[in-house]
């Protein structure tokens, strides 16, 4: 499947109701798959020493695992959101059985974290529009500006690094993952990055 490492101008045209960019000065930091012990406290010790914030897409069965790990995430003061209990591909699920499992990691959300969360973004980007519509109606989706592919093997540190440098900019909602797959790569690329937002003169902000 293709991917662009700046969101084509044509998606929000086509899907107005989502989430791309904001209109505001602020860099917004998104981490999508967590929590994942190694992964996740790396990423929240970085953003800690520069006192930065960053959102973060849950899924479900990852929160049920590592639930303390979860609520560093509320007591840092960073925003969360819902993707998913099982990291679905909607397209290849029924309506039902997709809406379902939004439910069980909201349920999950409130049961372990105490927080009823309102931000939605569909794992690999992809959804119906049935399933879009059913899940703009509690949640607002998310999409991003800035695909860094930080899971993608093929690509270097500094190769994933200059792809999120290059796109980043007033507005920008950048997304990397907390997740096996970048275990390796987040130190090799991340402090950089956030040095450059830094560097920059950029303020973050959870979403």
């Amino acid at each position: 499947m293709p991917w662009f490492p700046k969101t084509p101008k044509l998606a929000p045209l086509l899907f107005p109701k989502r989430i791309w960019k904001k209109d505001t000065p602020q860099v917004y930091l998104t981490f999508d798959d967590g929590p994942v012990p190694g992964v996740t406290d790396f990423v929240l010790n970085e953003l800690a020493k520069r006192g930065q914030k960053a959102t973060f897409f849950l899924v479900g069965d990852n929160i049920k695992k590592h639930t303390e790990l979860a609520n560093n995430l509320i007591q840092e003061g960073h925003g969360i959101g819902n993707h998913t209990f099982n990291h679905l591909f909607g397209i290849k699920y029924s309506t039902e059985t997709y809406l379902e499992n939004v439910q069980k990691c909201d349920e999950i959300l409130e049961d372990r974290l105490g927080v009823k969360v309102g931000l939605f973004r569909p794992p690999y980007g992809w959804m119906t529009n049935t399933q879009a519509r059913k899940v703009s109606q509690t949640h607002q989706i998310i999409m991003w500006d800035v695909l860094s592919a930080d899971y993608d093997p093929k690509l270097s540190a500094s190769q994933i690094l200059s792809i999120a440098k290059k796109h980043t900019e007033p507005g920008s909602i950048v997304l990397f993952h907390d997740q096996e797959k970048t275990r390796q790569v987040l130190p090799a690329f991340l402090p950089d990055f956030l040095d450059y937002v830094l560097d920059q003169g950029w303020e973050t902000a959870s979403l």
